[in-house]
């Protein structure tokens, strides 16, 4: 049957190129009539079909549930007769952008989710007593069972707005049905970093005990990530799961030699989706969705909206709510920022100075691994209670160093940008930029892991004449959008910009296009419009508009 499919291919192929020598090349050697034209549509028409078969685009499509998770949730009365006036001055007071189809209203306090009192009185024995403006909005979303893209800035409680829900559905599907030996998960929580996902791990066993302390079924979580003996955590498998919380690798190893079924999952959380969805994860995180069997809740948050999470989302989410506090990649304005001109050899004198400027704990960000070591190894000598953290250190050795700084142990961390993102440091007093990132983005999480909570923070950044010229205009204008000291150095760098005065999006003053507002709002709903050209499409075009538009100028 296979020889007889392959020698069929093989004809196709050789009268294709014999008509193209002879009917096309040759000119008039042999006219192509009706049957030769057929042979050419259905070998094209094979072509099409094995590269839809082998293409990332088609893949993702095919991974789009067309059902919605149905939730019996509805918000409070109160609130749904809230008229549109009240709600979006309640959306403006807290710069919560929404766009998408019959979002609902907004919480302004977590007595209006209509759960368990006792709930309330765990979220409040921890200190969590007023929703941030992400959670007033995404809470309610998560809690309707609709798909989210969740954006804010660091520091803004992103973790609550996916956790809690995910811990209520578990209880209520425990309260029906208490799960069996081998069964679940029920939701699946992935992160791009072990450290992140322990935190999460960490933090979601915490809800659970207090939980069962106040009479709710016990919720068994599973931590899955890479590094770690797999038979200790295939155990806790076999005695039924709720929840698991890993990486997109071993979770997707886990997924194909059948030790986890996605059979009753039908809630999946992608957190720090910008760093998910880059070439390293996104054939991992690929392979898990195509083993969900019926409809899911889709959940991406994240500080920043890269072109990668516009053009995912648009595949796999259902009529899904953008959510957005500030604007995607807005900067935490509880941070004082302070900038210094330092030569390459003179940053460990820089650094000491640097760290008695305020009390621990302190966090020190570095992009290479060696440098982290020699700064662990300076401070050290030096008698600071240090401790480093990067990717080329054993499991084991990170998980230790992670919990010593977390316990208070260690008054310093050096580390990577492995623990830039969301990794969730209360109560840092201070960050410090070794070596100033490649990038913006990257400088924003980095940032974002002090003046959390409405507290204030601080962050120190070296510089020197080894970055980029437009990274350190990006920076400031992130200095001047903030309302920072902009140092002399920095003051003098101009771009086409500045000499225009304007965005070269929608030509208004006192931001750069980057930061445009309207530009903004127009990437945020290209996401919740499948049909609307994709944004990357919108971007090239409406930049090539503005160039245009300046040159007749």
């Amino acid at each position: 049957m296979h020889q007889q499919q392959d020698e069929q291919k093989r004809s196709l192929v050789q009268e294709k190129m014999q008509m193209k020598q002879q009917g096309i090349d040759n000119g008039n050697a042999r006219k192509i009539n009706d049957e030769d034209i057929q042979k050419i549509q259905a070998y094209e028409q094979m072509q099409i079909e094995n590269a839809m078969k082998n293409s990332t685009w088609s893949t993702l499509m095919l991974l789009k549930s067309k059902e919605i998770v149905k939730s019996k949730w509805r918000p409070k009365k109160k609130q749904r007769l809230w008229d549109q006036y009240k709600i979006d001055k309640i959306l403006k007071k807290y710069s919560i952008m929404i766009e998408g189809n019959d979002p609902p209203p907004p919480i302004k306090s977590f007595q209006d989710l209509r759960v368990d009192h006792r709930i309330l009185k765990i979220l409040s024995k921890m200190k969590i007593k007023k929703p941030t403006p992400i959670q007033m909005q995404g809470l309610p979303t998560v809690l309707m069972g609709r798909d989210i893209i969740g954006v804010a800035p660091s520091g803004q409680g992103k973790t609550l707005v996916f956790l809690l829900p995910a811990l209520l559905q578990c209880v209520d599907e425990q309260m029906k049905m208490p799960i069996i030996r081998g069964e679940g998960p029920f939701a699946l929580i992935l992160l791009p970093s072990h450290e992140l996902a322990i935190l999460t791990y960490e933090l979601a066993k915490q809800y659970c005990q207090k939980f069962q302390k106040k009479g709710f079924p016990g919720i068994h979580c599973l931590l899955g990530i890479g590094g770690m003996d797999m038979s200790s955590q295939l155990q806790s498998i076999k005695n039924g799961v709720h929840i698991v919380i890993g990486t997109p690798g071993r979770i997707s190893d886990m997924v194909n030699k059948k030790k986890i079924n996605m059979d009753l999952c039908r809630f999946i959380v992608l957190d720090e989706a910008d760093r998910m969805l880059d070439q390293v994860f996104e054939l991992e995180i690929r392979n898990i969705l195509e083993h969900f069997t019926g409809p899911r809740q889709t959940m991406l948050f994240s500080a920043t909206l890269p072109k990668k999470i516009q053009e995912f989302t648009k595949q796999t989410l259902v009529d899904p709510l953008v959510i957005n506090v500030g604007r995607s990649g807005q900067i935490n304005l509880n941070v004082i920022q302070e900038i210094l001109y330092v030569k390459q050899e003179e940053k460990l004198h820089y650094l000491l100075d640097s760290l008695k400027k305020t009390t621990p704990p302190v966090v020190i960000f570095s992009e290479h691994q060696n440098d982290v070591d020699d700064i662990n190894e300076y401070l050290l000598i030096k008698g600071v209670e240090v401790v480093g953290l990067h990717g080329g250190k054993q499991q084991e050795d990170r998980t230790k160093a992670l919990k010593q700084f977390l316990n208070g142990q260690k008054d310093v961390l050096v580390a990577t940008d492995v623990a830039a993102k969301g990794l969730d440091f209360p109560d840092i007093k201070h960050v410090i930029n070794y070596d100033m990132p490649k990038d913006i983005e990257s400088y924003i999480h980095r940032i974002g892991r002090t003046g959390r909570q409405g507290k204030t923070g601080r962050a120190t950044t070296f510089v020197n004449r080894q970055q980029e010229e437009s990274i350190l205009l990006d920076l400031k204008y992130l200095l001047v959008e903030s309302k920072q000291k902009i140092p002399q150095f920095l003051e003098k760098l101009k771009s086409d910009e500045d000499l225009n005065g304007s965005c070269g999006y929608c030509d208004g003053m006192g931001h750069r296009m980057a930061n445009c507002p309207k530009l903004e709002k127009q990437k945020m709903r290209i996401l919740t419009n499948p049909n609307k050209e994709s944004c990357p499409d919108f971007l090239k075009r409406e930049s090539q508009s503005a160039e245009r538009q300046m040159q007749v100028g």
